[in-house]
């Protein structure tokens, strides 16, 4: 039963960590810009997927203008983004050319007919019942929508945790062994000191209730 317990914690926190890699980690689309515009958010229950406002505003209020990105996917799927700053906190982007980038996106804006394919970066998800956007980190023209985009960013940093992840556990496997193991051979060793002196002393008792079998009473 606790093997079972250990495991479920064990698959639980890893998939939180991928859920968060998932959210965290930059991806890339290859779309259609087909139109930009600016949108006053109240937040609520989704407020979590917001990030704190563009750098040097007013972020204490419950509501702020937004800015958006419409595009279009290969598939013919609309797809929408926001585009805010996300300054010094979390994710870790240092995103402070919000204005920069939704001229840049204006910019991209094509039609059907004569389409301009670009790359945009973003991170996060896209749910349409929670009113969740994905973020826009930056985007960048391109005359191949069938180019094969590798995450060679992603690569790296996956390679770097799972080198922290291994070296992390190296080291846990070596304190254990150095340190854990020796008290917990100890304690083991002495348990069983205590136990054999006891089996020595119920076995003397037994051997001394045996003299007075036998004995003729007085």
């Amino acid at each position: 039963m606790l093997r079972w317990v250990k495991y479920t914690i064990v698959v639980l926190f890893w998939l939180l960590v991928a859920t968060v890699l998932h959210y965290t980690l930059p991806q890339r689309d290859i779309v259609r810009v087909v139109g930009t515009f600016e949108q006053r958010i109240d937040y609520g229950e989704n407020s979590w997927f917001w990030a704190s406002g563009d750098s040097g505003s007013d972020v204490s209020g419950t509501n702020r203008d937004v800015l958006f990105i419409q595009t279009i996917r290969q598939n013919g799927k609309p797809m929408v983004y926001r585009n805010e700053d996300t300054s010094w906190g979390w994710p870790p982007y240092f995103k402070f050319d919000t204005k920069n980038l939704q001229t840049e996106a204006a910019d991209l804006i094509s039609t059907k007919a004569d389409p301009q394919w670009a790359v945009l970066t973003h991170y996060g998800w896209r749910n349409e019942f929670y009113s969740i956007f994905p973020n826009a980190v930056g985007i960048r023209p391109t005359d191949n929508p069938d180019a094969t985009l590798i995450p060679w960013l992603n690569i790296i940093i996956l390679v770097i945790l799972a080198g922290i992840c291994l070296g992390l556990f190296r080291m846990s496997q070596w304190f254990k062994r150095s340190k854990i193991d020796p008290i917990t051979d100890s304690v083991s060793e002495t348990w069983e000191a205590v136990d054999d002196y006891a089996d020595d002393q119920r076995s003397g008792f037994r051997a001394w209730l045996d003299t007075w079998k036998g004995k003729p009473r007085r």
